[in-house]
């Protein structure tokens, strides 16, 4: 089984890094630290310190002045729980899920799990089952349909559903056979043009402008984790556009937030006049949605030479499933996790992760490849895109290996969370107690210059450079 050092080193110099730095890196902790067959906490250990790594690499580029990077593995973990330890004014989180979010049995003796946290999601699982927002009322629906027939017409009616895989069952899919093919991060070239020198500033993203295009988790952790070294973030989201208010609040951090129409010509030509002057464009929605309006890949690098862009989807870019909408849950679900963990706790029937890794761990290393394309942009020039999905972090979850025993550990409290890493800060929305960022930096500390704001709080603008 691969230590926590070896982890990173792999995800590190497969994306280019020089291995040298790694000695520049301290791992602290031991797994298990949650309750979980799989190797979670180091999952979430060494993506973190990837990204902060690579920050700590800009900054010596930058600067030319090296630093360490620590990551403790408790402190990782409870950053990539951050959303269940946030309080608002003293308050906790209010219940996660919709009302008919979550698992059930179908007339074939199989579960499916339903994600309806937005409307249009939950209005398209009930108009598939033909039955009323109610859990008995769709459990009693799905008694009459067999689980993978379901599955098929609720995403065909636009609805985000999974069936439990067994491990098995997945890998021998056609999209399992894809992923196989991919590397865990692809930071490929789509574009010629000259090197951008790194702007001024005393932080290592200082000056950079990130367009941040994404919603819940792990697209907005990548966001947040630009901000966390200096980079000006500006969500960018639309007044019509369902979001999850605790989650908007939680990954809001250090980001300026607008509203741009981008159905809209209007919009789109917003949009065009800040890519402009960015330097980052990530992407957490489907790419045929955002190649009907103009911004495929391709395009943004026309509009904007020397563009990093960084692209998130669920199941990989390639295979039958590359266009299939997904959530962690739903990702954890099809691709064997939730039968596994079910499993090992000798239950009939899936058992969750104790945290959204496949979302924390993905946005870390959505930060982490757009930082090295973008070293990669200021040595050699060129447009970058860099991709990864859910499903193949998954996979490299997956690979990571089991523990024996892992389900028997206790779990990390709010208590114990809150007395060694929360901080305390003003917001749009009252003062918070939220995680601090676990990758400690010896020279440049991460902190979030900008408080979380309500969405559209900003205009569609660039800050001016200092």
């Amino acid at each position: 089984m691969q230590s926590p050092a070896d982890i990173l080193k792999g995800i590190w110099t497969s994306a280019g890094g020089d291995a040298a730095a790694l000695a520049r890196v301290q791992l602290t902790g031991e797994e298990p630290q949650i309750p979980s067959s799989f190797r979670v906490a180091v999952a979430g250990q060494a993506t973190i310190a990837a990204a902060g790594l690579a920050a700590a690499e800009i900054w010596r580029l930058r600067s030319g002045e090296m630093q360490h990077v620590t990551v403790d593995m408790r402190h990782a973990v409870a950053e990539c729980r951050s959303e269940r330890y946030l309080r608002l004014d003293d308050k906790p989180p209010p219940p996660a899920w919709d009302a008919i979010a979550g698992v059930y049995r179908t007339g074939d003796g199989r579960f499916v799990r339903c994600h309806t946290n937005f409307p249009h999601h939950r209005d398209a699982v009930c108009k598939v089952l033909v039955c009323e927002a109610e859990r008995e009322k769709v459990q009693a629906a799905l008694m009459q349909w067999k689980g993978e027939d379901f599955e098929t017409a609720a995403y065909a009616a636009g609805g985000v559903v999974a069936l439990m895989r067994s491990y098995d069952e997945w890998s021998a899919l056609p999209q399992a056979r894809a992923l196989a093919e991919l590397p865990l991060i692809s930071i490929e070239k789509i574009g010629d043009a000259p090197p951008r020198p790194w702007p001024q500033g005393d932080r290592p993203l200082a000056g950079l402008r990130v367009l941040d295009l994404s919603r819940v988790i792990a697209g907005p952790v990548a966001g947040r984790t630009l901000a966390a070294h200096g980079a000006d973030v500006l969500l960018v989201s639309g007044p019509e556009l369902p979001a999850i208010p605790w989650l908007t609040i939680d990954t809001g951090r250090g980001k300026l937030t607008t509203f741009i129409e981008l159905k809209s010509e209007a919009g789109r030509a917003r949009l065009r006049a800040l890519l402009g002057d960015a330097d980052i464009f990530s992407q957490g929605y489907r790419p045929r949605a955002f190649a009907s309006l103009g911004f495929a890949p391709e395009e943004v690098a026309a509009i904007s030479p020397g563009i990093v862009y960084v692209t998130l989807s669920a199941y990989g870019h390639a295979g039958p499933w590359a266009e299939r909408r997904g959530f962690d849950s739903l990702v954890q679900t099809t691709t064997g996790f939730n039968h596994s963990e079910g499993q090992a706790a000798g239950i009939d029937g899936p058992r969750e992760l104790p945290a959204q890794m496949l979302d924390h761990a993905t946005g870390y290393l959505m930060a982490f490849g757009a930082m090295m394309a973008r070293v990669r942009q200021a040595r050699e020039g060129g447009s970058w895109h860099v991709r990864v999905s859910l499903a193949q972090t998954g996979r490299w979850l997956w690979n990571l290996g089991r523990l024996d025993g892992g389900l028997n550990t206790p779990d990390l409290t709010g208590e114990a969370v809150h007395a060694a890493f929360i901080e305390r800060m003003p917001s749009g929305f009252g003062t918070l107690k939220a995680v601090q960022h676990s990758a400690l930096l010896s020279k440049t500390p991460a902190r979030w210059s900008r408080p979380a704001m309500p969405l559209g709080s900003h205009p569609a603008q660039w800050p001016a450079r200092n």
